[in-house]
């Protein structure tokens, strides 16, 4: 029987390396800018053409290259930054495995020249899928510039999962934004289509978030800054008014790298807790510094996802740290920080150990001994009262505002067949039926509601757009305006009318029926955090998705109390529903609370 494991060819080794280094378009964006950081330039060109399809180009300013080093940097683990295992842990640069160049090349073709500037020429190469075409000597700027072409053309199924331009142009500009936020000494530019997007000058650390997300964002952000023998922190958070129902204004950065890292981001909602608007995240900017030694960075192909050896301590750190600066605002309470932060908080490393603080006490001490005109000592028993009588609890009936004398009659009024509707908590209605007492989720009912309607307006091809008495005019991010263009055709069936007013605004002149009167901005907000994280293909996919976003908005609006005919009528439209007891999303909208299980109760 022949063998049946050999050792795969270098191109089909790295084309598999690529699927975990390179995903989409924006991953090229993120290798190569970050491998021109890494160079020293400071000055950065990025140019894409079709989302990155068919066209990343980098241009740097940085050290250059060697010819033998321009050719070496497409072999596989090839790198400059590691020589030893032990360097894994003591990593301040971007890039270190070797693997980006190699894979981009595996599944693009090439194109690269690079110059160092004691060099008189620069090389030229040209690669094909990794195959060298040509290496030749070229006259070239100082720095290196790489151009991918046809990205995924030999690989035509990976090419097939890449979503709409707006969408993978999204991402492009979501990694060039992580990149630049944290390099703000370095010049940034980034064009598509050869429009421009970004033209970043250097700048200092608050002026470039400005500068990349956006001038209304300078006056939401509130400093923070700490310094313990574990790490530094540093940055800005966004005030809580300002908080926003979508994400994309949230970044961490440990040692200058854009991380993702769940644990803190609940530190982060911990100490704006009770503060923030329902639903909305804060913005904030977190700049963490600290031994590279306690830090692992390599646990993720992305390399966003990093582990450290004191969470614990770092989570206690950056939640004391965002207190102090909310209260130095006075947007929290707080105690006096008026002075410097240089509290030393003192952390119990593995292996240290502490004398507990010792308490003195009286052993002769009795707390049930009276004093001699029968009154308690100091910690002795409480003074009696009468529990028993309800008039010395003055207004009792306040602890229990549900209870009530016409709250009580209706209860004792709704009987079976009786066709009464009760309100519960301003929450569900409650009915009687023939196997016991109806319940149904009042805000759910509406959005299975509103979902039916929008539909049904939008199959009969019927006006569901409410003009607004005056367009509202705002700023969006790129990466939301990029969302907003994607969706705009399946945003204008449902009823919305949305303009471009130049640069990263838009004018809103129409929001469908059943939005009316909700706050425009924040509305579209909402809908765009449903489409952060995913699209859909097909159309019909989009709308169902689109029609099951906005039910939920005109559904979640304050509660309020109804009245029975409301409850009848609400009663009424929802059985009229295709599907009455289920929201588009799957939710249940009512239940039975059955007679006979009522009766166990009172077994």
């Amino acid at each position: 029987m022949a063998d049946l494991i050999r050792v795969l060819p270098d191109v089909v080794a790295n084309q598999i390396a690529a699927g975990e280094v390179i995903q989409r378009p924006a991953s090229v964006v993120k290798e190569l800018v970050e491998n021109a950081v890494d160079a020293g330039g400071d000055q950065i060109k990025v140019i894409t053409k079709d989302a990155g399809k068919s066209f990343i180009q980098v241009i740097d300013n940085g050290c250059g290259m060697s010819e033998n080093d321009a050719r070496l940097c497409f072999e596989r683990h090839a790198t400059s930054k590691i020589n030893k295992a032990e360097d894994l842990f003591a990593i301040r640069t971007m890039g270190f495995r070797g693997e980006a160049l190699a894979s981009i090349a595996s599944i693009s073709q090439l194109e690269l020249k690079t110059k160092r500037r004691e060099d008189e020429s620069g090389t030229h190469i040209g690669i094909d899928g990794s195959d060298i075409q040509y290496q030749q000597p070229v006259a070239t700027s100082d720095g290196t510039s790489i151009a991918v072409k046809n990205l995924f053309y030999n690989v035509p199924a990976r090419r097939r999962f890449l979503k709409s331009p707006n969408t993978e142009l999204k991402h492009i500009i979501t990694e060039f934004q992580r990149v630049a936020l944290c390099h703000p000494e370095v010049g940034f530019s980034l064009f598509h289509n050869n429009a421009e997007i970004y033209q970043l000058s250097p700048s200092g650390r608050r002026e470039r978030i400005v500068q990349v997300m956006g001038r209304q964002l300078d006056s939401n952000l509130v400093n923070i800054q700490i310094e313990t023998s574990i790490v530094q922190i540093n940055g800005f958070i966004g005030k809580p008014e300002k908080a926003k129902k979508t994400y994309g204004e949230q970044f961490f950065f440990v040692n200058d790298r854009f991380m993702k890292h769940p644990y803190f981001h609940r530190a982060v909602l911990r100490s704006y807790e009770s503060i923030l608007p329902p639903d909305t995240v804060p913005s904030y900017f977190i700049f963490l510094d600290l031994d590279p030694s306690h830090v692992d960075i390599n646990i993720h192909p992305t390399k966003t996802e990093i582990k450290f050896d004191e969470e614990r301590a770092i989570f206690q750190f950056l939640h004391a740290s965002i207190r102090e600066g909310l209260g130095k605002f006075n947007i929290t309470p707080t105690l006096d920080f008026d002075q410097e932060m240089g509290i030393e908080i003192p952390i119990l490393r593995k292996g240290e150990s502490f004398d507990p603080p010792k308490v003195e006490v009286n052993p002769q001490f009795n707390p049930f001994e009276l004093n001699k005109d029968n009154s308690p000592l100091s910690g002795g028993r409480p003074e009696k009262h009468d529990y028993s009588d309800r008039n010395n609890l003055p207004a009792w009936e306040s602890l229990y505002p549900g209870r009530s004398e016409s709250s009580q009659s209706d209860i004792e009024s709704l009987t079976p067949d009786s066709g009464r509707f009760l309100l519960l908590n301003k929450k569900y209605i409650l009915t009687p039926v023939k196997s016991g007492l109806l319940a149904i989720h009042i805000r759910r009912a509406l959005e299975r509601i509103n979902y039916e309607d929008i539909l049904s307006q939008k199959e009969s091809g019927s006006d569901s757009g409410q003009q607004l008495l005056y367009p509202e005019q705002f700023d969006l991010n790129p990466v939301d305006l990029s969302l907003v263009n994607d969706i705009r055709v399946e945003m204008e069936k449902m009823g919305f009318s949305i303009d471009s007013f130049g640069g990263n605004s838009i004018i809103v002149r129409a929001v469908p029926s059943q939005l009316q009167g909700n706050d425009v901005k924040g509305l579209i907000e909402a809908l765009l955090e449903d489409y952060k994280n995913e699209t859909f293909n097909l159309e019909t996919s989009m709308l169902d998705k689109l029609a099951r976003s906005l039910s939920k908005i005109a559904s979640g609006g304050m509660a309020k109390t109804y009245m029975a005919e409301e409850m009848k009528a609400l009663f009424d439209r929802l059985f009229a529903c295709s599907d009455p007891q289920n929201t588009a999303g799957g939710k249940p909208i009512l239940t039975i609370l059955q007679t006979t299980d009522i009766d166990k109760r009172f077994l």
